[in-house]
This record gives C-alpha cells, sequence and structure tokens, in this order.
C-alpha cells in the first residue's frame, strides 16, 4: 500500500534532514513516484532543491573554515571539510563543462575541483600549488557527479602534500597529488608562544 501524500511529504522531510545531498531523482525512486511530484512536495514544504541545501550546509558548516580562500571560489561544492586532514567536494558536470562533440567533460574542470579542494583543505591564509601529479583514469560525462576526497598526508615546513581521488558512483576517475606551498604561519605562532 502506497503511503499517503502526508505520510510521504513527513518521511520526504525527515530522509532530506538525514541526507541534505540526496537528489530529487534518488527521492522519486525512494517513494516510487515521478520526479515532478517529489519537486511539488519540495515546494509545499518549503525546502529547497539540492543545490542550494547544497550551498546552505556548505557555507553554514564550513564557511567560517576555510581559511585559504572564499567559500565560493571552491570549484564544487564542499560537502566536508577538516583542516589540514581531509574533504571532500561534489561536483555536477553539466553542459557547459563539456566538449559539445562527444558529451565528455573538459579535463580542467575536473583539476579545477581536485585543485580547489587542495588548497581549501589547508588551515593557512595563503596556500598556492607548487606542484601536480595528475591522471585521468576514465571519461567523465555530462550529467554524471563527480566526487573528490582530499586527504593530506604529509605536513613539511613550507610544504603540504595532499591526495585527491575523484568518484563518479564507486569509479575513480581522476588521482593527483599535489605539493602545496603554505605561509608557515603555524609556526610562527608557536615561535611566539615560546618568547613569552
Amino acid at each position: 500500500m502506497r503511503p499517503t501524500k502526508k505520510q510521504r511529504q513527513l518521511e520526504l522531510s525527515d530522509t532530506i534532514k538525514e541526507n541534505p545531498f540526496i537528489t530529487d531523482e534518488e527521492l522519486a525512486e525512494r517513494f516510487s513516484v515521478s520526479v515532478q511530484t517529489i519537486r511539488l512536495d519540495r515546494m509545499e514544504l518549503s525546502i529547497p532543491e539540492l543545490r542550494e541545501r547544497i550551498k546552505h550546509v556548505a557555507v553554514k558548516t564550513f564557511g567560517d573554515e576555510v581559511k585559504s580562500l572564499p567559500i565560493e571560489e571552491v570549484i564544487g561544492e564542499i560537502i566536508d571539510i577538516e583542516l589540514d586532514q581531509n574533504a571532500i567536494s561534489i561536483f555536477d558536470v553539466k553542459t557547459e563543462h563539456v566538449f559539445k562533440r562527444n558529451r565528455i567533460a573538459r579535463g580542467h574542470h575536473l583539476f579545477a575541483q581536485a585543485n580547489s579542494l587542495a588548497v581549501a583543505v589547508i588551515n593557512d591564509e595563503l596556500a598556492l600549488t607548487a606542484k601536480s601529479q595528475i591522471r585521468f583514469t576514465r571519461p567523465v560525462k555530462e550529467g554524471e557527479r563527480i566526487i573528490a576526497k582530499a586527504k593530506v598526508i604529509d605536513i613539511h615546513k613550507e610544504r603540504t602534500i595532499v591526495e585527491v581521488h575523484s568518484y563518479v558512483g564507486g569509479e575513480k576517475v581522476f588521482t593527483g597529488e599535489f605539493e602545496m606551498y603554505r605561509s608557515n604561519d603555524t609556526e610562527k605562532d608557536d615561535e611566539h608562544e615560546d618568547s613569552h
């Protein structure tokens, strides 16, 4: 038996609270209704669309945390970050990101997502990419969602190594190792503390 509209909307609201990053398509599948029905439900419940929900969560949660660049300059949407440890962002490949003839995403968008995540994860006002080694492991097509995961694997005096792996579904599409230059303020602060 299908739940009533009221039941469905209650469940829908709870589901989105639990996972703000769920798509209308995924919700439609879960509730066995059309995407249009989900959109109408959301409108009635005043729940913003996915893009707005992501922005809201990202700005509310990470707006003050990202030190190295304004949150709106990050390519993709940050959904999780722990400075100097790890970060995750998502990027939806749209018409403007692909080659017209084959609908495959231009490589610089994948690179930009990974690189800006590597910058964002650095706990420093100044973080610049000094060097990178990258590999594209499969083409990404229009309409696909890329999930990039950055992990800080080594912190030196002025350099930090960040590894980024990007996935579509569970499949790896990009790997990058970024050598990041930082202004080294953390050490200055420590010295400052010692001199008191």
